[in-house]
């Protein structure tokens, strides 16, 4: 062991040297570590309650299902589901049509897009979203946060029709697509659409899917094909 000398007035003290050098952390003030440690406690008790927060808030953007219940035109029960995600603005619509077969519509409100995936066909389709379906996803991302399970009246529903043309020779490349349109569509062609009037009896319409919405809006989507 080294001994080293610390000379004060005409007194010596006896300290110890570790490793070449005076260690002096004996001789600091009590009230130096009794400080340092309050602070510390203040810094560790921010951190947890910070943590805290952090997860309250995120578990208040949580994802949430509502279930619509409504009729057709035909009298036939429609079966629906949408899962609402406020933190990303998107609402997934799970539809099974009359023959149990479940076709996924997704509102990407951030990026302004409809994607269509039905059940009975090898593509996906994209929409560019109208006021009128922000205002119709508006009123389905408000009701999520304190309604489940939707009945919509028969005789209060309003219904509209909207025709979608479709062109083979739009096809988009799905890897430009941002997420959760890329997954959605991971297999299929994706190819974009427009909206256009009644197609009339020269044109067919090759399939349909019915969207309900809390505000007692129904909407039949139906696609065609446009000649290339």
């Amino acid at each position: 062991m080294v001994n080293c000398w610390k000379h004060s007035g005409d007194h010596s003290e006896e300290g110890r040297c570790t490793g070449g050098g005076f260690d002096s952390s004996s001789y600091l003030p009590k009230a130096f570590w009794i400080g340092f440690s309050a602070i510390l406690l203040l810094v560790v008790v921010a951190l947890g309650l910070a943590g805290h927060l952090a997860l309250a808030g995120s578990g208040s953007k949580s994802l949430q299902t509502v279930r619509i219940t409504a009729s057709d035109q035909t009298g036939l029960l429609l079966n629906q589901s949408a899962v609402v995600d406020p933190q990303n603005d998107l609402v997934m619509f799970s539809v099974t049509s009359s023959g149990n077969q479940t076709s996924t519509v997704l509102f990407d409100i951030k990026h302004g897009l409809i994607c269509y995936k039905p059940v009975d066909q090898d593509s996906c389709f994209l929409q560019t979203m109208v006021r009128s379906d922000y205002e119709d996803v508006g009123s389905l991302v408000n009701a999520s946060g304190d309604k489940r399970n939707i009945q919509l009246s028969g005789n209060k529903t309003q219904r509209r029709t909207e025709f979608l043309g479709v062109l083979a020779a739009s096809q988009v490349n799905v890897s430009s697509l941002e997420e959760p349109l890329q997954t959605l569509c991971q297999d299929r062609s994706v190819h974009w659409t427009r909206r256009t009037d009644d197609p009339g009896k020269q044109r067919l319409v090759y399939f349909c899917i019915d969207i309900c919405f809390p505000s007692n809006i129904c909407v039949s989507v139906c696609f065609y094909y446009l000649p290339e």
